[in-house]
């Protein structure tokens, strides 16, 4: 992220809290957050803050058009410009395939699909007004995972919606290769965080992956640097597969 200006959705906790600290000891120049949580947004931005970055940060509810473009326009605006936009907000209901309620599929699509193609329009509205001569104008990671690509009858619903990630990912990254930026996303599977160990589920993690163990979410957090970061020049409307062989398995 040397030198880059990175605005993370979602980042004021979990993989997107990671990721705000990762853009900034990988040479962001300024970070913002976005987050349904205002006062989680604002501490997101902290390491940026200690380390002398220019930062911003807004409250959001990415459900709707007009919320979510006041959010990233707030802190666009804060930020001068954006080079980076990570899609990391999301909800991970779990629940019975057959028990899964219309107000359940709503929540989903709302907060993992829309909320995904709002924030893309409004970054894609902002590189296309920022001056740029470099080939790249501007990157765009969506946070998809595995289960887009597996079977899971505990959370169809949520594989459902990443599954739809990864297809606006491949749509915007056509839509948008003429002008110049690029739009990727990663898939993670299932992470070994304080979250999962104190759910007990780490076993099961263990069990999936042929390497015998949950990757870390730094693990994870290194394939967003890169595909949002400036050595990424070519690649978009890919989703990189961070799995550690479970997909295959």
């Amino acid at each position: 992220m040397d030198g880059l200006s990175v605005v993370i959705v979602g980042g004021g906790a979990g993989l997107g809290l990671l990721l705000a600290d990762m853009a900034v000891e990988s040479g962001a120049s300024r970070v913002g957050i976005i987050d349904v949580d205002g006062a989680a947004a604002e501490a997101a931005i902290e390491s940026a803050r200690a380390a002398g970055l220019k930062t911003a940060f807004a409250a959001g509810d990415i459900r709707t058009a007009n919320a979510a473009h006041a959010a990233f326009e707030q802190v666009a605006g804060q930020l001068g410009r954006v080079d980076t936009v990570i899609n990391s907000a999301a909800i991970y209901p779990r629940k019975s395939m057959l028990d899964i309620t219309d107000a359940d599929w709503d929540a989903s699509n709302a907060v993992n699909i829309k909320g995904t193609f709002h924030i893309c329009v409004a970054a894609i509205r902002q590189f296309r007004e920022q001056s740029s001569d470099a080939p790249v104008k501007g990157r765009i990671v969506n946070i998809t995972s595995v289960d887009a690509f597996k079977a899971h009858l505990q959370n169809a619903h949520y594989a459902a919606t990443k599954a739809a990630v990864v297809s606006l990912t491949k749509s915007f990254a056509q839509e948008v290769a003429a002008d110049g930026i690029l739009v990727n996303s990663v898939a993670p599977a299932g992470m070994a965080t304080d979250k999962a160990r104190e759910a007990g589920f780490l076993d099961e993690l263990a069990a999936a992956s042929p390497l015998g163990r949950g990757g870390t979410p730094r693990e994870m957090g290194e394939w967003v640097m890169m595909a949002g970061g400036p050595k990424n020049t070519y690649m978009t409307g890919e989703n990189i597969i961070v799995s550690g062989g479970y997909i295959y398995a």
